[in-house]
């Protein structure tokens, strides 16, 4: 009985990382261009040690590539929205100061005038360098990543003017994986790696925005699985204490 509960109880443990992640599937079913990455399937891993060489138990096995699936797009009618089509990935500046890329298109002008993204993080132009606005200028998106701006108390035609052009990369022969800020970076290769190889060019859709690829009601049917087989394991555990106790009354001298 005490193998059964040992087993039990390493099921549990091991299927942590399968709950994180549809938690954090969950979470962000409604971030915008929010993208899959975790997969988790369940292994049998030999125990080494003493005892039988046959000694088996479950271990978790996952990957972390980002599936680049397209959510559902949704127009806003807002300028700064821009939803990246094909395997198109945007260049931003990540916490530690690499280059980093994102799907997230919910573009905004800070404080400081630097154009960044709904998350914070500076978008990066074209020869690395924050994109900058002049103050009281409104700011319109290309599709092909130009960013323009215009004076609106100009009188008369309104001249756009070209202040810079989004980094933008083709992710479509490069596998990606997610960092520690939920950024996406290069597979394998180190922080701040560029992309190279891409054979699509790159483009966008202004005014929209791309929806996460999470599907809610499988990611909810997931969970409640999930749950149901942590019952089981629970309840596992408990019937073999049961049955430990069972057969320890049975051997008392009467």
């Amino acid at each position: 009985m005490d193998r059964l509960a040992f087993n039990a109880v390493v099921a549990i443990n091991e299927q942590r990382t399968a709950r994180q992640m549809t938690t954090n599937e969950l979470a962000n079913v409604s971030t915008p261009g929010f993208k899959r990455s975790f997969e988790a399937a369940m292994q049998a891993v030999k125990v080494e040690g003493p005892g039988f060489n046959s000694r088996m138990q479950p271990q978790a096995f996952t990957s972390d590539f980002i599936n680049m699936k397209p959510g559902t797009p949704m127009s806003t009618g807002r300028d700064l929205d821009v939803a990246f089509n094909d395997l198109t990935v945007l260049g931003v500046t990540g916490q530690d100061g690499k280059l980093a890329f994102t799907r997230r298109g919910d573009l905004r002008v800070n404080a400081s005038g630097a154009l960044e993204t709904g998350a914070g993080h500076l978008v990066q132009g074209q020869g690395g360098a924050p994109i900058t606005i002049p103050p009281g200028l409104l700011v319109t998106v290309s599709p092909d990543g130009s960013v323009f701006a215009s004076d609106p108390s100009q009188a008369g035609v309104t001249t756009s003017v070209a202040v810079g052009k989004l980094l933008m990369r083709d992710a479509s022969k490069t596998n990606l994986e997610r960092n520690e800020a939920g950024l996406y970076r290069v597979a394998g290769a180190a922080a701040g790696q560029d992309i190279s190889g891409g054979t699509k060019v790159t483009s966008l859709t202004s005014r929209t925005l791309e929806g996460s690829n999470v599907n809610a009601m499988e990611v909810m049917v997931k969970m409640m699985a999930q749950s149901r087989s942590f019952e089981q394991q629970v309840n596992m555990i408990k019937e073999s204490k049961q049955i430990d106790e069972s057969g320890a009354s049975m051997m008392k001298s009467s």
